[in-house]
């Protein structure tokens, strides 16, 4: 069967984008900007983005585009004679179940909040009624399952139309509408009064502050969030390599992907801090930031109904377009494995990921008393994922595509330079080969370590 393609170079960047773009841009960003410091923390972040999030992406990609397959025949096309590179295949498509597993459920509380405010639930509410809008939704299974199921089932819808007719349409739409929604909520906060004062705690660097968190502290949240940020290490973004064109250079679209990503999360706090600052409320609440601190925020502004709506779209517009991103990732790996067709591969995906997503939805109401090594299913599913095996897979592309081993240092560079662009200078092979594996080892075992 021939390989599909983008019908657009604009196409692959807001899809890729979108599956980077999720739910960690526009809730975890903020809430740990505002726990490390502000404007510090922001620095270091965009350094690390460029130090690691940049060249994996590059590896990941160059790995689907010579190969023009999803991870598991993709590494076998590459990889050496008798080798077994392509185990870690499997390994991939299991984390993009998991992720999806608990991911839906988050999603699922997006739309659920978007129509919440839209038909006015939250209206002449305040304080602690708030809370319990959210406390109330996850404690009803019912509903949860309702908003789960309504992500799932229309993730696969999209993806069973096609690349392009399907997942490339549907994210073009979205994406925009997500970059026009943040520039609109952005500008509304950036004129409530006292918001300025939020903008300087996020982007100035402020070392006092810093220093009263611990730089080390700062430096390691840094990190981390340029690393999670992209998704890697679960070829949820190699598929989209295997889409691709040879027309430009990986580094540059690389880096492009990147820039969209750090946009929207730059772009989040400037809707976030502003608003927070001008109604006294604490930018470092944490996860609740999104679903309790905001809706009160919300409330006490003028036409706070609707920009509560246009807010919770923006976010299901968000965490969306990853979910449809990693089910095409599924649908490719069952098509290119077992010959399914795209429907086929649509319909047992989707009853599988309903199926699979439950544990997570229940483990907030009828099995919240549940606990998997100390933690309730979504933070064990997300644990796995998120600390396990992101940074691991990472790892693995990055060792396969450096040394000797695997596909190799000069196959890469080949694969990645190819097109028009910013090449990837050559003088960086030992950065790749030393420097590099040990920063994730870093990530890897500090997000093992108990906390």
């Amino acid at each position: 069967m021939e390989r599909e393609n983008f019908r657009s170079r604009l196409g692959f960047l807001l899809v890729s984008a979108g599956c980077a773009v999720g739910i960690g841009n526009v809730w975890k960003f903020p809430y740990v900007t505002g726990q490390n410091g502000g404007g510090v923390f922001v620095l270091f972040y965009l350094l690390f983005l460029v130090l690691m999030g940049v060249p994996v992406l590059t590896m990941e990609l160059a790995v689907g585009r010579a190969s023009r397959q999803s991870a598991v025949p993709g590494y076998k096309t590459l990889e050496p004679k008798g080798s077994k590179w392509h185990i870690h295949g499997w390994f991939c498509v299991a984390g993009c179940c998991l992720l999806m597993m608990y991911y839906t459920t988050v999603s699922g509380w997006m739309l659920g909040y978007f129509f919440k405010f839209t038909f006015g639930a939250f209206t002449g509410l305040g304080g602690a009624a708030v809370d319990n809008v959210f406390f109330a939704m996850r404690a009803n299974a019912g509903e949860m399952i309702l908003w789960m199921s309504a992500t799932v089932l229309g993730g696969f819808l999209v993806c069973s139309f096609g690349l392009q007719k399907g997942l490339e349409r549907i994210t073009k739409v979205m994406m925009l509408g997500l970059l026009g929604l943040i520039a609109l909520l952005a500008f509304h906060s950036l004129t409530l009064p006292g918001g300025m004062e939020g903008v300087r705690f996020y982007l100035l660097p402020d070392w006092g502050q810093a220093m009263e968190v611990g730089l080390g502290s700062v430096i390691t949240a840094a990190m981390n969030q340029a690393f999670f940020t992209l998704s890697l290490g679960i070829a949820a973004m190699e598929v989209f390599g295997s889409y691709m064109t040879r027309e430009h250079t990986l580094t540059s679209e690389a880096i492009r992907i990147c820039s969209l990503d750090t946009f929207v999360a730059l772009v989040s706090g400037l809707i976030i801090f502003p608003a927070c600052f001008s109604f006294g409320v604490e930018p470092d609440s944490g996860p609740s930031l999104i679903f309790m601190t905001l809706p009160k925020v919300f409330l006490n502004m003028a036409g706070g109904r609707l920009w509560g709506t246009l807010f919770f779209l923006f976010m299901t517009f968000a965490s969306f377009s990853t979910v449809i991103a990693v089910f095409e990732n599924l649908q490719a790996s069952c098509m290119d494995n077992f010959g399914w067709s795209r429907r086929k591969a649509a319909v047992v995906n989707c009853i599988f990921i309903l199926i699979a997503s439950l544990p997570c939805v229940l483990g907030n109401n009828l099995w919240s008393t549940v606990r998997i090594l100390g933690r309730d299913v979504l933070d064990f599913e997300d644990f796995l994922v998120s600390n396990l095996l992101l940074p691991l897979g990472s790892l693995v592309y990055l060792l396969f595509c450096v040394t000797r081993w695997g596909w190799g240092y000069e196959n890469y560079l080949r694969e990645a330079n190819t097109g028009l662009g910013m090449k990837m200078p050559r003088a960086l092979k030992g950065y790749f080969q030393f420097v590099l594996p040990c920063l994730i080892l870093f990530i890897l075992i500090q997000g093992l370590l108990p906390g």
